[in-house]
């Protein structure tokens, strides 16, 4: 423990990324921590090929190439990544916290806390034997190896939508959802009804049938009602969100609003020092956006900054302006 970090960032999703940038911009020393065996977070794991619309500057990228591109902003700079460690308690120790995780204990001034919605996997399908097929997926890689196969989707949110269309352009693809109206976007719900995309509605999946071990179709029923469907399947994906978990967050004195740290308009959580940005915090009219977590980086990284270095500007000059 010789190592005394300015900012120790706890997760690294696209929120932790860019606020490490931002912070070694202010010559700030820096490590991040995660839990997860990757860095980039929800875009990387659970959607690497979806495109992700509230990216400044990019009509469209992926969650992959979002990744790529915050680590290539990074690459000039020494950064320590801790994957696979996960928090398990922050003590305050005179002017510094020490960190302890599941590998070791670590001294750092400042806590910027960007884990998201925390450590998280996909929810399941619940239908009998669906752990014995390779061709029931809960992410996408390589969208292009399904070229031509039969795609069926589950879900009604704003992934499921996206895959379909991304789908739609490579291959025949049918969208089950157990509702008339969906949740993703406005726009995209618009693009999705002007698609070739088959779209079963309200239906639910019922049972998984198949031939000499392979699944071939999926028998969905209509909701309130006697009628059954079988619909041919070469992949079948389920986007039916993900079960996250905050560990041990709430054990380290947080204010909390619903699972989330309550932040002031510094991005700083009821205990000074410690401070919060993207999805993992909260204050009137939060927006959980990825561009809102990238807004909010800055703000905390400077706050941190300043609480370490009084005599430094909370707003540095503009890189603009420089």
């Amino acid at each position: 423990m010789s190592d005394i970090y300015d900012i120790t960032i706890v997760g690294a999703g696209p929120t932790g990324l860019f606020a490490a940038f931002y912070a070694h911009l202010r010559q700030a020393k820096v490590q991040i921590i995660d839990s997860l065996p990757q860095v980039g977070g929800q875009p990387a794991i659970l959607y690497p090929e979806k495109q992700i619309l509230d990216i400044p500057a990019f009509t469209s990228i992926n969650g992959e190439e979002l990744t790529n591109r915050l680590l290539e902003q990074l690459s000039p700079f020494h950064t320590p990544i801790r994957l696979n460690e996960t928090v398990q308690d922050i003590t305050k120790k005179e002017d510094s916290f020490h960190l302890v995780t599941n590998k070791g204990t670590y001294q750092t001034r400042t806590v910027l806390i960007a884990m998201g919605g925390g450590a998280f996997k996909p929810r399941p399908l619940e239908l009998d034997n669906v752990e014995k097929f390779d061709n029931i997926h809960y992410h996408v890689s390589n969208i292009q190896q399904y070229t031509g196969k039969n795609i069926v989707i589950l879900g009604g949110g704003d992934s499921a939508v996206d895959w379909a269309l991304a789908f739609e352009k490579i291959a025949p693809t049918t969208l089950i959802h157990r509702r008339d109206n969906f949740r993703a976007m406005e726009h995209s719900v618009e693009a999705l009804k002007n698609s070739s995309v088959t779209i079963k509605t309200p239906f639910i999946p019922n049972q998984l049938i198949e031939e000499n071990g392979q699944l071939t179709h999926l028998e969905i029923s209509k909701v309130k009602s006697d009628e059954n469907l079988h619909i041919p399947v070469d992949h079948l994906f389920v986007n039916y969100g993900f079960k996250s978990s905050v560990g041990n967050l709430k054990q380290w004195g947080l204010d909390l609003v619903r699972h989330k740290i309550k932040v002031n308009s510094k991005m700083e959580s009821s205990i000074p020092g410690i401070f919060a940005a993207g999805d993992c915090c909260y204050y009137d009219g939060k927006i959980d956006l990825i561009a809102t977590g990238l807004g909010e980086a800055p703000t905390a990284v400077n706050n941190a900054i300043s609480s370490i270095y009084p005599e430094q500007k909370t707003q540095p000059k503009h890189s603009t302006s420089l």
